[in-house]
């Protein structure tokens, strides 16, 4: 089975379209981790734990394993290792934003892809499809291709006009006619622009989208799924991670988000 239809498998099996992120910044882990050999993969075991059967994908934000060095990666196998052996059916995605000429891009497919078993990982599109290929070219995982970002500066370059359409539309249809020739892209768009969220469910057919923004972003998510749901109500993988994470009980946080979509849905 490919990674994507992992993931369209596991949404089904859960009901749930609820994408959980991994985001343990080591300042804000509580104090009883600290303690731990592993912080961060303690950490996230318990998340894991705690909410896994409400979860659709769990994703980590490479960032914050890469500011600790040796020791933030060799949590983020150690991570990656518990969901590959405890559960998995989950889809794993590796918040990496990687973008580089094709030769780098070989070395960090093989990284996220081979070496840690990610089904999939964020990649910025400014390259070009050529840059992109090794990633594209991997059939049995999954390119998620930033298009329409949640960040409230996003619209400088992505609302620049190119023959009448903004960038974000004009890289969508790339996507769309050429760039998912072997199916297995995603496009980032997110939750705090909802108009344009819907316009870009209206051409680009049953390819998932990635919304992060709900939350702390301050998403709406009513709007979200009304525009973005296809006609089967699925093709939304919906990210939360602060609001679940450091929260007092994170397995009622993921429930109480995921029975909040399906009761839009």
């Amino acid at each position: 089975m490919s990674a994507l239809g992992k993931y369209m498998q596991r949404q089904t099996v859960v009901n749930s379209l609820l994408c959980v992120g991994l985001d343990g910044t080591y300042e804000k882990i509580p104090p009883q981790f600290k303690t731990k050999k592993f912080p961060q993969f303690e950490f996230n075991k318990w998340i894991i734990d705690q909410t896994h059967e409400f979860a659709a994908a769990f994703k980590p934000q490479l960032a914050y394993y890469e500011a600790r060095g040796d020791q933030g990666w060799h949590e983020l196998k150690l991570t990656m290792e518990y969901l590959q052996s405890e559960h998995p059916d989950i889809f794993t995605i590796a918040d990496a934003k990687r973008a580089d000429i094709g030769s780098t891009n070989e070395a960090y497919a093989q990284t996220f892809f081979d070496d840690l078993g990610f089904d999939a990982m964020t990649l910025h599109p400014y390259l070009g499809k050529e840059a992109l290929q090794p990633f594209l070219d991997r059939h049995d995982k999954v390119s998620i291709i930033l298009c329409r970002t949640s960040n409230p500066g996003a619209g400088e370059l992505q609302d620049l006009l190119v023959d009448g359409k903004p960038v974000w539309q004009v890289l969508a249809e790339k996507i769309r006619d050429d760039w998912n020739s072997n199916q297995n892209c995603m496009i980032v768009v997110g939750a705090t622009y909802p108009d344009e969220l819907a316009q870009l469910r209206s051409f680009m057919g049953e390819i998932p989208f990635l919304v992060p923004g709900i939350g702390a972003q301050g998403g709406d998510l009513p709007a979200t799924l009304k525009g973005g749901l296809t006609a089967n109500k699925d093709g939304l993988l919906i990210h939360s991670s602060r609001a679940i994470i450091f929260s007092p009980n994170p397995g009622e946080a993921a429930k109480n988000l995921r029975d909040e979509i399906n009761r839009y849905r």
